[in-house]
């Protein structure tokens, strides 16, 4: 005879102020890296501004991936989300860290969710059942507070 451990399910809460709070921070830390190294490897450009073609343009998108794929999956969270005691998990509401395609589909949709002052994020975190935006309902996860998982 099997038992079945019920489990409770994680209640998701807005966290608007927060959530917008940990994307500035890993995003100030994302695009300071960018305007320094274009400005620091970059070569002038006849626009006055700087360019960087070739290969070492990859370098930024590598930082990127870095910054919020690779953290994420690593030590389970971004570091803004870090910094204010959120973490994303599964829709399903099992505490683990996130598998690289559930983080690399949250973070692909960031510019949609940022749009126009990231209104469309607050929106949908608003409008959903589980407080999700655009990456969370197509990586099927979902924010919580650490202080909220067991």
């Amino acid at each position: 005879m099997s038992e079945f451990k019920e489990f409770e399910v994680i209640k998701t809460k807005p966290n608007i102020g927060n959530r917008i709070v940990a994307g500035l921070v890993d995003y100030i830390l994302i695009y300071s890296f960018f305007f320094f190294y274009v400005f620091a490897v970059g070569e002038p450009n006849e626009d006055g501004g700087y360019s960087v073609n070739g290969l070492p343009a990859i370098v930024p998108i590598i930082f990127w991936g870095i910054m919020t794929i690779g953290i994420e999956i690593g030590i389970g969270a971004t570091i803004g989300n870090l910094i204010l005691g959120l973490k994303a998990i599964p829709k399903s509401g099992i505490n683990r860290k996130l598998t690289f395609v559930e983080s690399l589909k949250r973070h692909l949709l960031d510019p949609i969710d940022m749009f126009f002052f990231g209104l469309v994020g607050i929106l949908t975190i608003k409008n959903t059942e589980l407080n999700q935006r655009v990456g969370d309902l197509w990586g099927k996860t979902i924010v919580v507070n650490k202080e909220d998982l067991n």
